[in-house]
């Protein structure tokens, strides 16, 4: 483990420093002229935020010095991918005001499923825009391209854009947590084979629609995440070494197997497609299994959030909000180094963990099967 924890390390401070150095020597260029993104919170650039403002002040702190939309303190993978490709961040789909979509859209929002809400055990706390809705507005973006695109609109891509775009998936963790407590791991493990076929059926229809390169990223290893060590049921015998818990990642691991081996048999459908499983999940579980190895401190402690201890989370106060408890006025604040923690408010990541998994995403080393984005485009920094 401990030549692992080096070796992944050393790789993306190499990957670093290549991609800084090739910027400064070519004028960027790059294959795939868009990103379309599909997801939840984890990839949200404000979907969410513009359908229902509410967020807190704490949100964005880190990066835009004020709240984005953006269920972290500062940038999401989505954010440092469209870096890395020389565009501007992209703009949610929801969002109506200021948004160019020459570069793509951002079908995410928080709480998003893969599964429709009235199709799955969920009950309440799920967005509406699950994966078949996102998709129902890829669509219709796709229409209105057709349409507008030729009258002049100047913040819209070209009607050719589709297949030279790459297409982002970061989805399902709602599926699979929204309702562990309720019904535990084998309750929610009954319908994830249908999750798993809605996003390969996803990405066939996006083929349809001329996609030929497909980002799909597994799952995160729930176990670690404060939220879900104070809030999920379990034993004592249930946390490892590392203070994560073993039986939800194990089942985590399961999903993601489940979901490699789709990928695997999809990818034999549409041969000329590149369809590319991304094991982010071993970047975060390095993350939080050895903060210290990384340059963080906090591996399983949250920044934002309230009640200090091993968590710093309280199930009663989310990140930013203030609430009256047991007779007491409670705030839960951010700390002031979010850059030192995995974990932003207990449930999502840091920007600093989410740069650190857009670099093994740029290495390319957790691809199956092994794909380059070098070889398709320049690479600019993310600093």
């Amino acid at each position: 483990m401990k030549l692992f924890r080096m070796s992944l390390w050393s790789s993306l401070m190499v990957v670093c420093f290549l991609l800084i150095a090739t910027s400064n020597l070519v004028e960027s260029k790059c294959a795939f002229e868009a990103i379309f993104n599909f997801g939840d919170s984890n990839t949200d650039t404000g979907g969410f935020y513009a359908a229902f403002p509410s967020q807190g002040s704490p949100y964005g702190m880190t990066y835009f010095k004020k709240p984005v939309g953006r269920p972290t303190d500062g940038r999401v993978i989505v954010d440092f991918l469209a870096q890395a490709l020389g565009y501007p961040f992209l703009s949610p789909y929801l969002q109506s005001i200021d948004s160019d979509y020459k570069h793509g859209a951002n079908f995410a929002t928080s709480a998003s499923t893969v599964l429709l809400p009235q199709t799955s055990l969920f009950v309440s706390g799920v967005s509406p825009f699950s994966l078949e809705i996102q998709l129902r507005q890829m669509k219709e973006f796709k229409v209105k391209v057709d349409e507008l695109q030729s009258k002049g609109n100047t913040n819209l891509p070209s009607p050719d854009i589709f297949g030279k775009s790459l297409y982002t998936f970061y989805i399902g963790q709602n599926d699979f947590t929204g309702n562990l407590a309720r019904i535990g791991i084998s309750g929610v493990k009954q319908y994830l084979p249908k999750v798993v076929s809605q996003i390969t059926s996803t990405i066939e229809e996006i083929y349809g629609l001329g996609g030929r390169t497909f980002l799909v990223l597994n799952l995160a290893p729930i176990g670690c995440y404060p939220m879900f060590l104070v809030e999920l049921p379990h034993e004592n015998s249930d946390i490892d070494q590392f203070g994560c818990l073993i039986s939800y990642n194990n089942a985590v691991v399961d999903y993601n197997n489940m979901l490699k081996e789709a990928l695997t048999q999809i990818r034999k459908q549409l041969s000329d497609a590149n369809v590319v499983y991304v094991d982010t999940n071993a970047v975060l579980l390095e993350l939080f299994q050895h903060p210290t190895s990384q340059g963080l401190k906090y591996g399983t402690k949250a920044c934002c959030g309230q009640g200090g201890g091993a968590y710093n989370f309280n199930q009663q106060l989310f990140c930013g909000n203030t609430k009256q408890i047991n007779g007491q006025i409670l705030t839960a604040t951010a700390c002031e180094d979010p850059y030192n923690y995995v974990s932003w408010d207990g449930i999502h990541a840091t920007e600093a963990a989410n740069k650190f998994t857009t670099y093994a995403i740029l290495n390319g080393s957790y691809f199956d099967p092994p794909f380059s984005l070098q070889k398709f485009c320049d690479i600019q920094p993310i600093g």
